[in-house]
């Protein structure tokens, strides 16, 4: 029985595409710093990584992690299983657990924090987020072997305290903490800052990005009192953090927060006002009235594309990410991409990372009290 604290990591891909591949290159780099971090951390015991990309195991071993290679594809792994497998196997008592690329910002004093907290509790869960989990601490309860734990993590913080009866607490929020790699506008707002690890950083600039309508979006916020829209899963947090750093005016719709953690793409229950006004405008007029009532626009794409039911690839969404409307394949998503790069007014589109965690990086980045 392991009393201290351990560390369980998951980094799986298969890329299917170049834009596929270059996320997991900048998600396996971000990994390996935190690595380096966590050998820092006197109260963090053995760190297990499972993964399905052999050319870490070499230098994740070496930064001491204990590879726990597998050759499942992402869309066959069952989070929990390997869980449950993982703790039975190495008798795990307290687990800091986070994906490969979770949190890439997180310092060493934010790790020693979660790692002590932990220590001091019983019954206890820790996370940054409660509907979508990127960095989840808790004591191992007793049941765990028997529950039936999710496929993937974005509801574990759920399973922990309304199944098993663990106390949830969520860490504070600070640039550490929230940020997240988990598209390729994330790469862009992270590329485009002075934040990062060296690997992450030199893994990022291999990759010839551009940030022109990222700076274009960066310029109205650095201005005074502009107009800003931000749509989709937008949490008060940010909201916050905006209001007291940036003198802005936010418009706002939010809708369809935890629409994965509580089943709701599953069960194809997501709904979109704003689909509906697409419906009826269609989307190069929506665009236009964006531009009548914003000078830029961060938008979740994702909460769209899942009100009108539709699958496009990875390598489509990411593409859209980016702005290359013409190699995407999926007729509507590339109409929508097409018509946001062609928008009057900067349109920065992404997943719930860049709602969240990304725009936590711009105001980090753009305070104007920052040392």
């Amino acid at each position: 029985m392991n009393d201290g604290v351990s560390a369980v990591i998951f980094e799986g891909s298969q890329p299917k595409s170049m834009v596929e591949e270059m996320m997991a290159k900048v998600r396996q780099a971000a990994l390996l710093d935190n690595l380096e971090k966590m050998k820092c951390i006197p109260s963090l015991g053995k760190i297990y990584l499972h993964t399905n990309r052999p050319e870490l195991v070499e230098s994740a071993t070496c930064l001491g992690a204990e590879v726990l290679l597998n050759s499942i594809g992402p869309d066959q792994f069952h989070f929990g299983k390997a869980m449950q497998a993982t703790i039975k196997e190495h008798g795990l008592t307290r687990v800091l657990c986070l994906s490969g690329a979770g949190c890439p910002l997180i310092t060493v004093e934010e790790l020693q924090m979660i790692c002590q907290k932990l220590l001091q509790r019983e019954q206890f869960v820790y996370t940054n987020n409660t509907q979508s989990v990127d960095i989840i601490a808790f004591t191992v309860p007793e049941a765990i072997a028997e529950a039936e734990l999710p496929v993937m993590d974005n509801s574990f913080a759920l399973t922990l305290r309304d199944q098993l009866g663990l106390k949830m607490e969520l860490m504070p929020h600070s640039l550490g903490l929230m940020f997240d790699i988990d598209t390729p506008s994330d790469i862009l707002v992270l590329g485009a800052s002075p934040f990062g690890g060296l690997r992450t950083k030199a893994a990022i600039e291999s990759f010839n990005l551009d940030y022109s309508n990222l700076e274009q979006a960066k310029a109205v916020l650095r201005d005074e009192y502009e107009d800003v829209v931000l749509i989709g899963r937008v949490g008060a947090p940010v909201i916050g953090r905006l209001n007291a750093v940036l003198k802005l005016r936010l418009r706002v719709f939010s809708e369809e927060r935890g629409m994965k953690s509580l089943g709701r793409i599953k069960a194809q229950e997501v709904v979109s006002l704003l689909g509906l006004l697409i419906d009826n405008a269609g989307l190069d007029q929506f665009f236009n009235y964006l531009a009548w009532v914003a000078r830029c626009a961060f938008i979740d794409s994702r909460v769209l594309i899942y009100h009108y039911r539709y699958d496009p690839s990875d390598r489509d969404r990411y593409l859209s990410d980016l702005g290359c409307w013409k190699e995407i394949e999926h007729p509507w998503l590339r109409e929508f991409t097409r018509a946001a790069v062609e928008c009057q007014i900067p349109v920065v589109l992404g997943g719930h990372s860049l709602v969240s965690g990304s725009l936590w990086a711009l105001c980090s980045e753009l305070d104007p009290n920052a040392v």
